[in-house]
């Protein structure tokens, strides 16, 4: 039976759990134990797959094809543990569990209610795989008080209540914040925010406090006796550098062993920080730096790239270079030159994206990479745009366009190079979708085998011919223009294991030029950076040195 540690944010606080989640997951593996960490959601969306990145940033994509909160990527890279679809719920995906039980007459025309049905669903969500893993981390999105949240909050305490003593531990996120005026830490929105907290029935065992100072002595036995806890288990929480820092800065705190102490875990495994370490040494000490432009749509809100922008960091890490990122309005290039724009950067990334607008964008700076042989690395609908380019200035099809884009105008305006995604095959079975399918959970998703070309650049950085990474997509290159797009160049170099599906390309007289249908930086981790961003990074700094 797993121990559990419930997460908890206070006021301002939330931003943190995710990170101290991860970085604390990492830190119990360090000691040899198992772990797996969870995210209760209290937003209504059954899948966030159907929200704007502008509402909640980026969309992480697990191999089994569940589209979740951007926190289970902080679990992944800082765990290496691959999440599941289990590993993420939402509110609306536990009330939809709720009435289609109440449909099927699962409750015998009981009158249905949040107690005990919905905090019922909750529960048995929680208890899946509890025989796995030695800690279950379950994260509670928002912070306490808010009214999405309270199910969520009842249901963690029965849990607790339910289980034997000593299994479950309630560990909170506060804030304090700091009065430059007056020169001091204010403790009264910690005490408020546990006061809180205890009001719904839970005692939190462990208090982690974001702090942009050192907590002076008097304040922690403060915090510590008006919000019953021992003050060994007040844990400071500082802001970092990076947040790679993290496992080392809350060891350094004594995060891990109050847990461990909390567990009545005695003696415990001493850690093995050496991972982490070399880590933290990989960041510091950096032989030189790149500047890499991302060309995307969302460049208002980083967290809608927070991956790519991460394994970007991570493929700096494996060359010891710093990674300088710009984010480039892809709409600028609709009516203006690129080249004022680009020219300076060591390499161009464009990322995935839905929808028309700041696609000719997105053409023009693959268009420009390839002529000024600028490495370029094209994700999803970057890698349909860099072919779009090749079909429009190399191949003769000037109208080459994609599907998605005369779907959304409601006319035909170009020869679709790009085509929806009629059918696939997963596993054994094969996949039918239809344009006006619901948007939600429709597309090809989760992790899926790919073949390489032998001898070709992609083959060479993997190291094999076979592959599988992670997709979330519902336009495709097509297959019927392959021959005439490699006649003027553009290699084929990757294919779904039956031959149809078109899974990378790239110019084999380009210094490096790949472009990808799948989305490798969700696989990415500070201590095992993905090989294409490794490389990616590489091709960037042979550039940079030619400047």
């Amino acid at each position: 039976m797993a121990r559990y540690i419930f997460i908890t944010g206070g006021v301002v606080s939330s931003l943190g759990k995710g990170l101290a989640s991860a970085a604390l997951g990492a830190l119990l593996q360090a000691r040899g134990f198992s772990v797996r960490l969870r995210k209760l959601d209290p937003y209504l969306n059954v899948d966030p797959g159907t929200m704007s990145p502008f509402e909640h940033g980026e969309v992480f994509v697990t191999d089994d094809g569940a589209e979740t909160d951007l926190d289970l990527g902080h679990y992944e890279r800082f765990t290496g543990v691959p999440a599941r679809m289990s590993d993420s719920v939402s509110s609306g995906r536990i009330y939809s569990n709720v009435l289609e039980k109440e449909r099927r007459g699962d409750y015998l025309g009981k009158t249905i209610q949040v107690v005990p049905h919905v905090t019922n669903e909750i529960k048995e969500w929680l208890a899946i795989g509890d025989d796995e893993v030695d800690f279950m981390l379950c994260e509670i999105g928002g912070t306490v008080g808010d009214i999405e949240g309270l199910p969520f909050f009842e249901a963690i305490r029965q849990f607790g209540h339910d289980r034997p003593r000593g299994n479950c531990i309630f560990m909170h996120l506060t804030l304090l914040p700091y009065l430059a005026a007056s020169g001091e830490l204010k403790t009264k929105p910690t005490q408020h925010s546990v006061k809180e907290l205890q009001s719904i029935g839970i005692a939190p065992d462990i208090l982690v406090c974001r702090s942009e100072q050192p907590i002076p002595e008097k304040e922690r036995e403060k915090i510590a006796l008006f919000c019953n806890v021992r003050k060994e288990d007040v844990v400071a929480a500082y802001d970092l550098g990076s947040i790679y820092e993290a496992p080392l800065a809350y060891h350094r705190e004594g995060l891990d062993q109050a847990v461990l102490d909390a567990f009545d875990i005695s003696p415990a495994p001493k850690p093995d920080l050496r991972t982490w370490q070399d880590v933290s040494d990989r960041i510091h000490n950096t032989d030189g730096e790149v500047s890499v432009a991302i060309v995307g749509k969302y460049t208002q809100l980083e967290d809608a790239y927070k991956s790519i922008k991460e394994a970007l960091t991570h493929g700096g890490m494996a060359n010891r270079v710093k990674v300088r990122v710009e984010w480039v309005d892809a709409e600028i290039f609709d009516t203006e030159d690129p080249a004022p724009h680009l020219e300076g950067f060591h390499a161009i990334l464009v990322p995935g994206g839905f929808g028309e607008r700041g696609t000719e964008g997105k053409i023009k700076a693959a268009q420009f990479a390839r002529e000024r042989k600028i490495p370029y690395l094209g994700i999803c609908l970057g890698m349909q745009m860099a072919v779009i380019e090749a079909a429009r200035n190399l191949a003769g099809l000037q109208d080459a366009g994609s599907e998605e884009f005369d779907h959304e105008a409601g006319k035909k305006r170009f020869t679709p190079v790009v085509y929806h995604l009629k059918e696939w095959v997963q596993g054994n079975e094969k996949v039918k979708r239809k344009v006006s399918d619901d948007k939600g959970g429709t597309m090809r998703l989760g992790a899926y085998d790919a073949t390489l070309k032998e001898g070709t650049r992609v083959a060479e950085i993997y190291g094999t011919t076979a592959i599988d990474e992670r997709h979330r997509h519902r336009y495709e290159v097509d297959i019927k223009y392959r021959e005439k797009l490699e006649e003027v160049g553009l290699c084929f170099s990757g294919m779904s294991p039956d031959g149809r599906l078109p899974e990378i390309v790239e110019w084999s007289d380009h210094p490096w030029f790949i472009g990808v249908q799948f989305h490798p930086e969700l696989k990415s981790k500070p201590f095992d950076p993905h090989p294409l961003f490794a490389d990616f990074i590489r091709a960037a700094l042979a550039t940079s040195r030619l400047v």
